[in-house]
């Protein structure tokens, strides 16, 4: 039985291809993982991930909507399919906006929640306009889309740094990457409002980055913008998913420069750093625990970025490790990873598998090779030292019980 598990597990390593799930086409197994969230989120896993992770109810429903959107984008618009798709994702909306969704967040800000909350459930809400042809949008949606919007630019228009605060006194750049983001969403589906707003991010953002990379940094100071904290992975995997759709040529350029400094092989397969090169670092709640220096979770929204900016080499071999590491059980209509213990985990990989640009044009990348060719080896052959281990224990396990009934049998 074990070695059956390690041979479709090494077999998963080879299939299925990141071009199934976009940017036109719908993996056959992305409702299936939605089937199975939709379930759980019903049952209380979104508090169940509140309890493990600072934003867990609220990027648990958020992802859940966001991947329903990306369904709805690629089915026709009269299917039964694309109506689940807006109810799914609306109905993720309203969770959002309730006590239980703002919990973690401060009123107290500007914008109201933080730009986290703010930029993040907006964005959205943009999905849900995308679904809709433009004469039949809700005047209800259209208008509260269109006041966060505006809410967020002055927020922005007012603010010393292009860094808003998601937390009292905390700022993590790549929340503003999303909110701005969205500003350009709202340009692309309404006539042209916030582009002076976008442009001045623009030129305050790119005179903050991080020396040492090049990129944005992890943390600045929510008053001036000065870099508190380098480029790490697992923020930059989510800006390289969204600074495309600001400026899609420094979001290719940043991307670039991401890829080359904190893409690195782990076992073979792809992983993301936290830190760049080998720097030494430490894991916390954004990371996770790190593994020889790779955070899992930047990995898994590594997938998102790769789809979004046409990076087919990374993109499938992150989508077929992690179809692996997975290990994937499908039941009753539904598939999940990890036997379901960790929803949010689901989450971010059908988004990150069906993410693709909304404003921007997507196009398949020309980058330099940094996944080899071989890259599955290394597994192939941990596998292999696996089973050959099994086969012996159980051989010298069968030994000693024939050694055994031999001594019982001359003892009678």
């Amino acid at each position: 039985m074990s070695t059956l598990a390690l041979l479709t597990l090494n077999l998963q390593l080879y299939t299925p291809e990141s071009a199934d799930y976009g940017p036109g086409k719908l993996g056959e197994d992305v409702v299936p993982q939605l089937r199975f969230l939709g379930r759980a989120l019903r049952r209380g896993a979104g508090e169940r991930m509140q309890s493990l992770f600072p934003e867990g109810y609220f990027f648990t429903h958020l992802l859940y909507g966001l991947a329903w959107v990306e369904v709805g984008l690629r089915v026709p618009p009269e299917s039964a399919l694309h109506a689940e798709a807006l109810e799914e994702a609306d109905w993720a909306l309203e969770r959002l906006d309730t006590e239980a969704g703002r919990a973690p967040f401060s009123r107290d800000l500007d914008p109201p929640s933080g730009v986290f909350y703010s930029g993040w459930s907006n964005w959205l809400r943009g999905g849900l306009l995308l679904l809709k042809p433009e004469q039949s949008r809700p005047l209800a949606l259209v208008d509260r889309f269109q006041a966060e919007c505006a809410e967020l630019a002055l927020a922005f228009d007012r603010s010393p740094t292009p860094f808003l605060p998601a937390y009292p006194g905390q700022a993590w750049p790549v929340d503003s990457v999303v909110a701005i983001a969205t500003l350009r969403l709202h340009d692309s589906l309404f006539p042209e409002r916030f582009s002076m707003t976008i442009q001045r991010w623009l030129e305050e953002a790119q005179a903050r980055l991080d020396p040492a990379t090049g990129l944005l940094p992890h943390r600045a100071d929510s008053r001036t913008g000065e870099v508190l904290e380098g480029a790490r992975g697992s923020s930059q995997s989510l800006v390289a998913r969204f600074l495309i759709e600001v400026d899609p040529e420094w979001g290719r350029s940043q991307y670039a420069l991401f890829r080359r400094q904190f893409v690195a092989p782990f076992l073979g397969a792809p992983g993301v750093r936290e830190h760049p090169g080998r720097v030494a670092g430490q894991g916390d709640i954004d990371s996770g625990p790190l593994v020889a220096g790779f955070s899992p979770s930047a990995t898994v929204v590594m997938i998102a970025a790769a789809q979004v900016q046409g990076d087919r080499e990374v993109a499938d071999a992150l989508i077929d490790a992690s179809e692996a590491a997975g290990l994937p059980i499908r039941w009753a209509g539904a598939k999940r990873y990890l036997f379901g213990l960790l929803p949010i985990g689901d989450a971010f990989l059908v988004w990150a598998k069906t993410s693709r640009p909304w404003v921007a044009t997507w196009s398949e990348a020309t980058l330099p090779q940094v996944v080899q060719p071989g890259w599955r080896l290394p597994l192939h052959a941990l596998s292999m030292i696996v089973v050959a281990g099994l086969w012996l224990l159980t051989r010298r396990v069968g030994r000693s019980r024939e050694s055994a009934a031999t001594l019982s049998v001359l003892l009678n």
